[in-house]
């Protein structure tokens, strides 16, 4: 991963492996601000999950530039999975889509992360049936969180 050169400072510190999950490597530092914890957050989500690398934390920037490579897609996405088990997140796409849906950013992030984590597992939401499988096993996931459904609409 190159640093981030979008204006967000890059951390320093070595990757946080959490008290229970795969490392958490936040390269822009402004997802501390946007959730408290962050990396916490993460890493419990992706230890619940299973069969997750590492997530990164990163900016639009970043994922941009990784999604144009590794995807042929010239723009930010919330998140990217990659071979290996790791999942990368998008912070400027992350925090307008929790704007937009009216939810916890460190909701959306766990969701995100679980998210990635059931694509690394082989699920998919290309066709209605597997959209609907997925959005269960997310859903049970994220209860054990206690993160409320993203599907249920208040």
């Amino acid at each position: 991963m190159e640093p981030d050169s979008s204006g967000g400072s890059v951390s320093a510190e070595p990757p946080d492996p959490g008290p229970l999950g795969p490392p958490v490597i936040v390269l822009d530092a402004r997802w501390r601000r946007l959730v408290p914890r962050a990396e916490a957050v993460a890493s419990r989500a992706a230890h619940l999950a299973g069969e997750v690398g590492a997530v990164v934390l990163t900016s639009d920037r970043e994922a941009k530039r990784l999604n144009a490579r590794h995807r042929g897609r010239n723009k930010p996405t919330n998140v990217l999975t990659f071979d290996g088990g790791d999942i990368v997140l998008a912070l400027g796409v992350v925090r307008r889509e929790a704007q937009q849906a009216r939810r916890r950013p460190a909701h959306h992030l766990a969701h995100l992360v679980v998210h990635g984590a059931l694509h690394l597992q082989g699920h998919d939401h290309d066709r209605p049936g597997d959209a609907r499988r997925m959005e269960m096993a997310e859903t049970r996931l994220l209860h054990r969180l206690r993160v409320p459904n993203p599907w249920r609409h208040p």
